[in-house]
């Protein structure tokens, strides 16, 4: 019994040093894009989230970076360029960054997207002439 309260112990300590208490973090397909939310109960020495999004075929990268608003606070982020992939299935994580530039991760999250084929193909058409 001792061990198990040692273990939620140190799970507590993990969560404060990572710069917030994460409540949750979801994300769910919506139309042409993915919606991801969050929230935190505490939030200390917190600087920013960074979001990361990988895909089956490649590793995590940086897709945006969303300013700490402070304890209980909720989050929204909208993934606008999952459209112009073939991939069907998204990981995201959250890089949280402590003011000393210290980071940690939160848990990941997959989201299934399924656009048009149509709408996928005028995306990357309109990519190629940015």
């Amino acid at each position: 019994m001792k061990l198990l309260h040692i273990l939620v112990l140190i799970a507590f300590i993990s969560s404060v040093f990572a710069g917030a208490f994460i409540q949750f973090f979801t994300g769910k397909s919506e139309g042409d894009d993915i919606r991801l939310e969050w929230r935190t109960a505490e939030e200390t020495n917190l600087k920013h989230f960074v979001i990361e999004r990988k895909t089956h075929n490649n590793g995590f990268i940086e897709i945006g970076i969303v300013n700490a608003k402070g304890s209980n606070s909720s989050y929204i982020y909208v993934d606008k360029n999952v459209y112009k992939t073939t991939d069907l299935i998204f990981t995201y994580r959250l890089k949280i960054v402590e003011n000393n530039n210290q980071v940690s991760y939160s848990n990941e999250i997959s989201v299934t997207h399924s656009v048009s084929g149509v709408k996928r193909t005028w995306g990357s058409i309109k990519a190629m002439f940015r």
